[in-house]
């Protein structure tokens, strides 16, 4: 039988356990990825590790999505990543470089390689045939010290793609047509593995668009094969070194097979306020749109930047529509203003903002109160625009530019009909790629600070004690379905700012959802909460279980969980109990909940079935799918004092 790429690339780095579809295996890892939001915490665990020099062959720190300083929280984190990349021998990319996963394409990216990043968009670089596992900051601290990163091995599916795109059809229309059909749960514990004929008509560049979202699928990650398109890139790169041809073998076997005929794909666009609420374009034409956004790590590159200012050309958009195109790099900022792209889009009334995801979080061009954004970005949850009451639609390039145009949500195909000269701008590789990111890099051998240099807002990292044999406590909210790490902890300006201060970070923690959270769980003493389905879906920040850790809770009862998050409850020691539909329904909150069985034996005997009583009164089934090394970790009160023992183990024995 045949092996998938993915089979493949888990084979050759595989450091435990056997590559068999639910079993859990520790990988090596070639290369990690962190930004300011989530670098600073993983540094400063680094530290606490006890740890000399990073040990993985590129580990990069990138300053991406607060790239504007109002005080000095935010430029003391910068100079402290810097000083970490420097101290323990990162590559470091200044703020205003770019976004981590568009200048790691750019610059590191290598196909059959094995990526994890503290940023859920992590699986980017499948698109190059590299596997790509986004992952909370304290796995990338271990993996950075040489440790394995373990995971489940999940199901792999194939993307069987046939025919080729139509005009006015894109990449992005590709992945929103995956989320229209399956939805933000279907790829849970899956791998999308993209085959068949219509992968050849697809630019590397239109691939990592592809492999970009299939995180909005829930998936673990998304690859395609590493081919001639893969090559022409790197060469166009300057990069011909780093690429290998990878693919599956012909007789792979999958867990499923999905097929998409590209022919078929036409615009489509997510209304608010989720990524899989997908319509086609012509369903939603007319409404009126305030503000248009290009950018973002999914459609933030030259490539997308070119097809927008060819559209744009000696036109101006509407007066009633703020268009501004963010460059996902420097790099790609650069080639637009050395290709005269710059000048045509402010001619055309654009405004060219820097290189950063600052919109993507509500860190900067939030819209009005009662406005329409339409973006080309990858996430429209609820008041991550900064706006509470947002509504963000998602689309291509094409559809933004002619919604800019007309100031309506427009399919570009109705306007070329009524504009004489408007053609499909088609897809356009740049002869050779050239710009500034490198010169942006830090070199780990260029550090210019005499060590860690550590500003009055960043704190020490909290850790939990030991698991406790009695675990009980009120259940102190109660959630829906579809709970993000922006409910849980927001990415906006105001709250990021204290991302590497964890007692006052925790302030926020579950806020938009009630504001009297934070203060409550603090007098509680310990508590509960409890979800709905898909709880913790979108960013992999870790923050989103390490303030709860700070505040108290022992654990989190909900019907499903999101993978990353789920696995950073694990990290900090928060037990994620899966319940059924009758408990979700019954349980209240301010019910009491506390564990029958001694929490501890229950844990360290891998019991998966675990008595919760509510109220003294009734008794429910809940679930713990944890392994034995995870239970482990939950048992020592998490992933940090659990491998800080192991590193002083190790030493001790080299001693």
């Amino acid at each position: 039988m045949g092996r998938t790429l993915t089979e493949k690339i888990l084979e050759d780095h595989l450091v435990d356990g056997e590559v068999e579809t639910g079993e859990e295996v520790g990988i090596a890892v070639d290369q990690t990825i962190a930004h300011d939001l989530t670098g600073t915490m993983a540094w400063l665990q680094f530290e606490a590790l006890g740890l000399d020099e990073v040990q993985v062959e590129v580990a990069g720190q990138h300053c991406d999505h607060q790239t504007y300083q109002p005080d000095f929280k935010i430029s003391d984190d910068h100079r402290f990543l810097r000083s970490a990349a420097g101290t323990y021998g990162a590559y470091f990319a200044r703020p205003g470089t770019g976004i981590l996963h568009q200048v790691h394409k750019e610059n590191f990216t290598a196909p059959g390689k094995t990526l994890i990043g503290a940023d859920s968009h992590t699986p980017t670089a499948g698109g190059l045939g590299c596997l790509g596992i986004g992952t909370g900051g304290l796995d990338v601290a271990t993996a950075m010290g040489g440790a394995p990163y373990y995971l489940d091995v999940p199901e792999i599916v194939n993307v069987r793609l046939e025919g080729e795109l139509p005009e006015w059809s894109t990449a992005k229309d590709v992945i929103l047509e995956l989320l229209r059909r399956y939805s933000v749960k279907f790829g849970v514990g899956k791998v999308f593995e993209y085959t068949g004929p219509g992968v050849e008509t697809l630019s590397a560049h239109e691939r990592t668009v592809i492999t970009n979202m299939g995180t909005e699928l829930g998936a673990t990650t998304s690859i395609f094969p590493s081919d001639e398109r893969t090559e022409e890139f790197f060469e166009r790169l300057g990069r011909s070194e780093d690429f290998a041809e990878v693919s599956p073998d012909p007789d792979a076997e999958y867990d499923d097979d999905v097929v998409v005929d590209l022919s078929t794909v036409e615009p489509l666009i997510a209304c608010p306020s989720m990524p899989d609420n997908v319509v086609p374009v012509r369903e939603v034409a007319g409404t009126q749109t305030d503000q248009v956004l290009v950018g973002s790590c999914t459609n933030g590159a030259y490539e997308d930047i070119l097809p927008v200012a060819k559209l744009l050309r000696d036109r101006e958009v509407a007066t009633r529509t703020e268009t501004i195109v963010a460059p996902g790099s420097k790099q790609a900022a650069e080639m637009a203003a050395r290709n005269g792209l710059t000048a045509e889009l402010m001619a055309a009334g654009v405004n060219v903002s820097e290189a950063t995801c600052g919109a993507c979080i509500g860190a900067g061009h939030v819209p009005a109160s009662d406005s329409v954004s339409v973006r080309t970005f990858n996430r429209n949850f609820e008041g991550r625009s900064g706006m509470e009451a947002d509504a963000v639609y998602l689309c291509s390039p094409e559809v933004a530019a002619a919604t800019a145009l007309t100031g309506e949500i427009t399919d570009p195909r109705d306007l070329a009909a009524e504009v004489d000269d408007l053609e499909a701008p088609g897809f356009e590789y740049p002869e050779r790629y050239i710009g500034a990111s490198e010169s942006d890099i830090i070199m780990p051998d260029q550090a210019v600070d005499d060590g860690l240099v550590k500003g009055p807002n960043i704190d020490e990292v909290p850790l939990k004690a030991p698991l406790g044999s009695e675990l009980s406590g009120p259940a102190l909210l109660k959630m829906p379905d579809n709970i993000t790490t922006d409910h849980i902890i927001p990415a906006t300006q105001e709250v990021s700012v204290y991302r590497s201060n964890v007692p006052k970070l925790s302030e926020f923690t579950l806020k938009r959802v009630d504001e009297t959270f934070a203060g409550r769980a603090a007098e509680a003493d310990g508590g509960f909460l409890v979800a709905g389905e898909n709880y913790g879906q979108g960013s992999s920040r870790e923050h989103a279980a390490l303030c709860p850790m700070y505040l108290g809770i022992h654990g989190v009862l909900a019907r499903s969980f999101a993978r990353i998050h789920k696995s950073n409850l694990i990290n900090f020691g928060l037990l994620p109990l899966t319940i059924d539909a009758e408990t979700y329904e019954r349980i209240e909150q301010g019910d009491r909940v506390e564990l029958v069985d001694d929490a501890v034996e229950t844990v360290e005997s891998g019991q998966e079935t675990v008595t919760v009583r509510v109220d003294g009164d009734w008794e429910a089934e809940a679930h713990l799918d944890a392994n034995e090394r995870e239970r482990e970790l939950l048992a020592a009160g998490g992933k940090l004092p659990h491998t800080r023992r192991e590193f002083a183990d190790g030493v001790d024995e080299e001693a």
